[in-house]
């Protein structure tokens, strides 16, 4: 296979292993140019992760200093989850190497390593696969019971990976992800939590680490699934995601005087997740990844072509039309035909290639009390009184845009009829108890009726009304999920439900290609990289303020790539024309998801929103290949000047967003990839030329905004 580096083994230092026909102590490599990983058997015969770094990196550590490919915990066999630290204690040190093969699909390498535990029967392989030319490891860890008797197993690593440099050499860097508040990144040395022990005495590895897990149903809330950790002095860059829709847990720990990182889906400890493999039964965990860099910009970049390397193709990915929805900061749930036709035309003026209606729809209550009795899908006779809701999605076309709709597809209020036609086991239970979240039942999607339910639902709105987008949206938590029949704990129920609720998403759009999904949870509490795989446009947020979501909008690429990432743009009647363009200038870099008054705007207003368009259409063919980077460095809640660039692969055209909100008018921001090229600077936005400046002088651009708030986009073109 041409560009694959060689499976290689090593010289046997021990006696061979029972039933392998390799020697303890042997070694193997895997890989591609980009990316090369080196494995080796160690005395005890377990195989371990010794060496991952682009080719001609660091020496691979001694297999002492690294730890057993996979880690696992089951019940009879261990005291439960406690960490890879302790691994003697677990089932997982028992998984003996047994074989490996290695192989290409497309434009992916694979290496499959197979392990066996005689005392249990229990069979995992551990798959990894990487994109040709990508410093990216995507690991997960398949568990088959070739065993007699059942198993019932509490936690299972997707990736392990010890033997990193020691805590005090290391920073690592986090992202808390909260409602109104998401992507914000924080750095602190390693250290500082994984405290420095003296390990003589006790003659064991530190059971000081740090330890981040998710929680309930919507897996991004509180912290995204992913962190990083840079080297000191080098500026080397690990940076990892969990790729659950559920469920997840990394932990950050000391070994043999280095650090190890250990990447989980749900665990029993965290999420009460455990599962019970009868004989010939299989699991397959969520996958980790881990990218490299030798700067975290450089990492942020591999993980982004990651993303589009793995996810599902579509049409959207690259046209990025604009889209237009009714909700933030204008009608707010509370459309209807004579509130609607005039925003359309004006969306459509301005420039909106897609006009999404978004919730209320459906509600036929007369104080809007909709909230305990959605679930039909039905709309509304009162809100749409001549002739429905079809004459509004024909005005939407009329206009030459493409209609959409809002749906909360999950949920089913209480006071909804579909509440008592379904069966009990088609929602949310615990001890034969359907669940209840602020007078919300949840679908299980595993459930055939649910299913059905959904499809019925998607065949009207999509297959008849020809309806082209759809926003699904998700607004209440299940903590920690379901137990249905054949399930052994809530959190696999969660999980199962999750997989089975992509699932239907994926035959969804298999059945209607050209259809748009926006993936929202309460704006970004599931921002996750297995939704993100099926889906086409993730929110970003449900901030309302348009000076608090510039760190977020600067935030959003290092969670999702920027085709993807919908940032609110809602410039409305009464902001005065700075603040007009400050809040569609921080959508540029992105999805622009547009809203406010247009309907309400004057000529002038109008035409600033339209020039705003203009440029974004100019540039988004770019976007759809760029990469992130950050001039000022990832963004803070409160920084006064923010950055946000992007390059193009050839590095010959890059944007830089720049927001000012406080602090001196004057800022110098190192560009490195472009430093002493000649540069020629352009600013795209805002049209004003008394907005703002932007000078390229040799290896930095320099940046002048007089006023608060204030906005610039600047392309920057090289020879």
């Amino acid at each position: 296979m041409p560009g694959l580096l060689p499976v290689t083994w090593g010289s046997s230092r021990g006696g061979t292993l029972s039933g392998t026909g390799i020697s303890a102590c042997d070694r193997f490599s895997w890989g591609h140019a980009a990316l090369r990983a080196e494995f080796a058997v160690a005395a005890d015969g377990t195989p371990r992760l010794v060496g991952l770094d682009r080719p001609g990196g660091p020496r691979p550590v001694e297999p002492e200093s690294a730890l057993p490919l996979v880690e696992l915990t089951a019940l009879g066999h261990g005291s439960g989850w406690s960490g890879p630290r302790f691994t003697g204690t677990a089932l997982g040190a028992r998984l003996r190497y047994r074989d490996h093969r290695t192989g290409r699909r497309g434009d992916w390498r694979w290496l499959h390593v197979e392990l066996h535990d005689p005392a249990t029967g229990l069979t995992a392989f551990a798959e990894l696969t990487s994109p040709d030319g990508l410093p990216v490891l995507r690991s997960r860890v398949r568990l088959r019971n070739d065993g007699a008797e059942p198993l019932v197993v509490q936690s299972v690593s997707s990736l392990l990976f010890g033997g990193l440099p020691a805590p005090d050499a290391l920073d690592v860097l986090r992202a808390r992800n909260d409602w109104l508040a998401e992507c914000r990144w924080y750095t602190e040395p390693l250290r500082d939590t994984v405290v420095d022990i003296d390990l003589d005495v006790h003659q064991h590895d530190s059971r000081a680490a740090l330890v981040l897990a998710g929680r309930g149903s919507w897996p991004t809330d509180g912290h995204l699934p992913m962190g990083a950790l840079t080297e000191r002095r080098s500026g080397r860059t690990w940076l990892w995601q969990v790729e659950s829709p559920a469920g997840w847990r990394w932990d950050l720990g000391e070994s043999a005087r280095g650090t190890y990182l250990a990447l989980n889906g749900p665990t029993d400890a965290e999420h009460q997740w455990r599962i019970r493999l009868d004989a010939g039964e299989e699991f397959t965990t969520v996958p980790g990844v881990l990218a490299l860099g030798s700067g975290l910009d450089e990492a942020m970049g591999a993980l982004t072509s990651y993303r589009r390397a793995v996810r599902r193709p579509h049409p959207d990915h690259s046209a990025l039309p604009v889209v237009f929805n009714d909700y933030m900061n204008t009608l707010m749930g509370d459309p209807t035909t004579e509130k609607l036709l005039p925003l359309i035309d004006a969306a459509a003026h301005a420039g909106a290639e897609y006009f999404c209606i978004d919730a209320g729809w459906y509600d036929d209550t007369a104080d809007g009390g909709w909230w305990d009795g959605v679930g039909e899908w039905l709309p509304s006779k009162r809100r749409f009184p001549d002739g429905g809701i079809r004459p509004v999605l024909d005005r939407i076309r009329e206009r030459g845009m493409v209609p959409g709709l809002w749906l909360e597809p999950e949920a089913v209020g209480v006071r909804s009829p579909l509440a008592a036609a379904l069966p009990p086991d088609a929602f949310f239970q615990r001890d034969g108890i359907r669940l209840t979240e602020q007078g919300r039942h949840q679908l299980d999607l595993r459930h055939p009726a649910a299913r059905a339910h959904l499809d019925g639902t998607i065949d009207r709105i999509v297959g008849e009304c020809g309806v082209g987008y759809l926003k699904l949206d998700y607004n209440i938590v299940i903590d920690p999920g379901t137990v249905a029949p054949g399930d052994l704990a809530p959190g696999a129920g969660l999980l199962g439900h999750a997989r089975a609720y992509l699932d239907w998403l994926s035959e969804v759009l298999d059945r209607y290609p050209q259809l748009v999904i926006e993936n929202c949870a309460s704006g970004g509490m599931r921002m996750d990289g297995a939704t993100l795989t099926v889906t086409q446009l993730q929110s970003t947020s449900d901030q309302q303020n348009p000076l608090r979501y510039p760190p977020i909008a600067a935030g959003a690429p290092s969670a999702v790539p920027p085709e993807q990432g919908a940032v609110w743009a809602y410039p409305q009647p009464d902001f005065d024309d700075g603040l007009i363009a400050f809040t569609l200038g921080g959508a540029l870099l992105g999805r622009i998801h547009l809203s406010g008054h247009l309907d309400r705007m004057t000529p002038r207003q109008l035409g600033l929103v339209r020039d705003a368009l203009t440029t974004y259409r100019t540039i988004r063919r770019d976007l759809a290949r760029a990469v992130p980077f950050w001039p000022l460095g990832l963004p803070g809640w409160t920084d006064e000047w923010l950055a946000l660039g992007m390059r193009s692969p050839d590095d010959r055209t890059t944007y830089v967003s720049v927001w000012r909100r406080g602090g001196t008018p004057e800022l110098r921001l190192p560009i490195d990839h472009l430093a002493h090229l000649d540069v020629r600077t352009e600013i795209l936005h805002p049209a004003s030329a008394s907005a703002g400046s932007a000078l390229w002088d040799g290896d930095a651009l320099r940046v002048t905004l007089p006023r608060t708030p204030g906005v610039l986009l600047v392309r920057l073109s090289s020879a």
